[in-house]
């Protein structure tokens, strides 16, 4: 039995080396550590692209230059587009929480997950000085606030949910190396568009303390901002509560390839272990 375990876990390798030379283009540099300066400038360019788009809709529709319907959408095809065209170089994380429950899950190394979150939050910060040089300090710069009637803790448990099921997409896709191609940007890229669609006058659908982290920075108002730190963390945990219950724990090689890990890190099965 162990014999076949190993077999079946060998085929399983693979098979998941395969799709990553597919999507890659070479295995050897996406396991290259000296090329890690690839996948964090990734991380800068992605996040500042849909923070631009995110907090620069936010900003128009605030001027009443652009639908709300307009404000919420635009990010969520950049979204689709960042994933699209640069997913196989950093996995397209863009969002502290996501790399965070890719590491907690296993399917990320630790030691990358403060390179990436510093990367996000500059990115965000750039897209904002960006807008702040176009435009002035107008609108916040398109901050996500609570909206119009609504207090805080009504936004905190919107972002709550609205990042569990973002997370979840995000998760779920990646779990066979989706991420990378047509499956995950377009599920990922609905998702928040469709979170915006009917909960943007809540809490402004942020999802992501990056893209809160910036136009608070640049503009000056941290009003609620800790909504928008412990909301989505809060959501992940739940993420990672319901894939764990859906595909058990994480930690497998397509998994790994769509959060843009290293293969040879691979561990043994578990039910090998146990034989």
């Amino acid at each position: 039995m162990a014999v076949r375990a190993r077999e079946a876990f060998t085929q399983h390798e693979q098979r998941a080396r395969y799709r990553v030379g597919l999507a890659y283009g070479s295995v050897s540099e996406f396991l290259d550590p000296r090329l890690e300066y690839r996948r964090v400038f990734a991380e800068v360019l992605g996040t500042f692209l849909l923070v631009l788009a995110a907090a620069g809709g936010g900003l128009l529709h605030g001027k009443g230059e652009i639908s709300l319907a307009a404000a919420v959408v635009a990010p969520a095809l950049m979204v689709t587009a960042v994933i699209l065209f640069m997913g196989a170089v950093s996995g397209a994380h863009l969002n502290p929480v996501v790399s965070v429950a890719f590491a907690l899950r296993g399917d990320f190394p630790w030691r990358r997950v403060p390179g990436y979150v510093v990367a996000q939050l500059l990115g965000a910060t750039l897209a904002c000085l960006f807008l702040f040089a176009v435009f002035g300090n107008v609108e916040h710069l398109g901050a996500t606030l609570p909206g119009p009637g609504y207090r805080d803790w009504q936004a905190l448990l919107m972002e709550i949910a609205l990042t569990g099921g973002l997370v979840s997409v995000i998760l779920g896709t990646a779990s066979q190396a989706q991420n990378v191609g047509l499956f995950g940007a377009f599920g990922v890229g609905g998702y928040i568009a469709l979170a915006g669609l009917w909960a943007a006058p809540v809490s402004g659908t942020s999802m992501n303390p990056a893209r809160s982290f910036g136009p608070a920075l640049v503009s000056g108002d941290w009003k609620a901002y800790w909504a928008y730190v412990a909301g989505p963390l809060l959501g992940a945990v739940f993420a990672l509560g319901c894939a764990w219950i859906l595909r058990g724990p994480g930690g497998d090689a397509t998994a790994r390839a769509a959060a843009s890990g290293r293969l040879e890190e691979l561990s043994t099965p578990r039910h090998e272990e146990a034989q």
